[in-house]
């Protein structure tokens, strides 16, 4: 006769009666564990920096309006404050702004570079199992290691009123005002510098095209000039006949619209390159008091100590549980047989 699934229950209940004791210990010791694991863990500092305004704002109708002053059709040129912009969320968490960051050294703490500070910084809040940093020898080397850990230490969004906002969080409270303040000085230099080389473009591709454009003009009336000169007259001063001048005067209009429509970009490009440094201000600066966050204590234990109870519990009836299960299959694999056999003894 099979044991029952109620007979595993009384079991069950019977060997954790039985060692109760060992349960509730093991549960202790997990969580006394835990309970000191939390407390070991170092406060972490989070600050906030919101920055106003690194993106661009809209430009919209300069280029066309620029267009219709001198005389371009206004709808034929596209303005460049269509195009997309710089995306300073991208900059902020670029390669190039974590390495010039950690590169830069502070004169209160000892005149140590960033990634130094930060290779220090972990080796002292490091876990039990987790291995030590050697501070390296060559500069790339402790770059490329600094700004492997400072990706992990903050975070740069735009938020919905198109504030950079800047997080920073740090188990020494020493580095989290100078760090952040770096942090916001290079995505803020960066940042200028590609605005910079963008208008720079723009100025320059709309300066050729137009140089392009009036010389095709200049060569039309050229063009326009030789044909008057063929014109022949009667000597009474009639106009015996002229060579027509139809195409090559649509030409010219089709040319003078395109002049006139890079013309106006070229005035927004030149517009935009005066005014391209945009203002840099600190709204929410990073200062203290900061955002102290540690792992509470009590709630590691707690925790700990029901995983350790249902663990030791687990361990204990582990052996009931495989001999009830091993019963079951064997059970079902003979009633398997048994309806073979009888299937073909009929047949």
């Amino acid at each position: 006769m099979g044991v029952t699934s109620q007979d595993l229950i009384r079991k069950i209940l019977r060997r954790l009666g039985k060692f109760k004791l060992l349960v509730f210990a093991g549960g202790l010791c997990i969580g006394v564990l835990l309970y000191f694991y939390a407390k070991k863990q170092p406060v972490m500092y989070t600050v906030r920096a919101s920055v106003f305004p690194l993106t661009a704002s809209a430009d919209g109708g300069g280029a066309s309006k620029l267009s219709e002053l001198i005389g371009g059709s206004g709808g034929s040129t596209k303005s460049l404050s269509d195009e997309a912009t710089i995306n300073i969320e991208e900059v902020a968490k670029s390669r190039a702004t974590k390495e010039a960051v950690v590169a830069e050294r502070i004169q209160k703490l000892a005149n140590k570079s960033i990634a130094q500070l930060l290779i220090e910084n972990y080796n002292r809040t490091k876990s039990f199992f987790a291995i030590k940093i050697e501070v390296p020898k060559y500069d790339s080397a402790l770059i490329y290691t600094g700004a492997s850990l400072l990706e992990n230490m903050y975070t740069a969004k735009v938020n919905k009123n198109s504030l950079l906002e800047v997080y920073f969080n740090c188990a020494d409270e020493r580095l989290v005002t100078p760090v952040s303040y770096m942090l916001i000085d290079k995505i803020s230099a960066f940042y200028k510098e590609l605005k910079i080389k963008k208008a720079k473009f723009d100025f320059d591709f709309t300066e050729k095209k137009v140089d392009s454009l009036q010389g095709v003009l200049n060569k039309y009336d050229r063009q326009q000039i030789q044909l008057s000169n063929t014109t022949l007259f009667v000597p009474d001063g009639r106009l015996e006949y002229e060579i027509p001048k139809q195409n090559l005067q649509n030409d010219r209009l089709r040319v003078a619209g395109q002049r006139n429509g890079a013309a106006s970009n070229r005035e927004e490009a030149m517009w935009r390159l005066q005014k391209v440094t945009p203002i840099i201000e600190i709204l929410d600066k990073p200062e203290p008091p900061y955002k102290e966050t540690k792992p509470s204590g009590l709630i590691y234990g707690a925790v700990g100590f029901i995983m350790g109870c249902i663990l030791f519990s687990l361990l204990l009836i582990a052996g009931i549980l495989y001999k009830y299960f091993n019963t079951q299959v064997n059970k079902a694999i003979f009633s398997d047989n048994t309806i073979a056999e009888n299937t073909n003894t009929t047949a």
